[in-house]
């Protein structure tokens, strides 16, 4: 069973993660486990600082933090089995440092079908897979039906 589970989140694109965001729920459900959504912003790259203020990464993050509680508290668990992480970074890098620092049995990445740009130029899904030191589960959201179970 999995206890820890991570989820990335692209708050740009919630709805990709709402079936891995569903999954990890019912995991964490049945396990007794918690869940720990996570969102990465990226580094402001260096041509940009000049017309970017000093405190923008900070402010970006403020505002991630807020959504990514947002979504949190929508969550069918108890308060304290659900965390919201905001990291400034590199997102695969970022998201593996937390699952390290958390313990966790499981990172689930909710990823659309690839394109031939994703082939080309890899995804965070794929960086996550090969460098992880635990298990990956990355669930595609292609229109398909929500994989939580109807209620009886």
């Amino acid at each position: 069973m999995f206890r820890t589970i991570v989820v990335p989140i692209d708050l740009a694109e919630v709805e990709v993660s709402r079936p891995a965001i569903a999954s990890a729920v019912a995991m964490a459900q049945q396990s007794g486990g918690r869940v720990i959504l996570v969102n990465v912003v990226p580094i402001m790259p260096v041509m940009m600082l000049d017309t970017v203020p000093v405190s923008y990464e900070a402010e970006v993050a403020e505002k991630a933090q807020a959504s990514l509680a947002e979504v949190a508290a929508t969550l069918d668990l108890p308060r304290e089995r659900v965390s919201a992480v905001v990291k400034i970074g590199g997102v695969y890098h970022e998201v593996l440092d937390v699952a390290t620092q958390e313990g966790a049995d499981l990172v689930l990445v909710g990823s659309h079908r690839p394109a031939m740009a994703t082939y080309l130029l890899g995804s965070n899904a794929t960086a996550i897979v090969r460098h992880a030191k635990c298990s990956v589960l990355v669930l595609r959201n292609d229109g398909l039906p929500d994989p939580r179970p109807a209620a009886e």
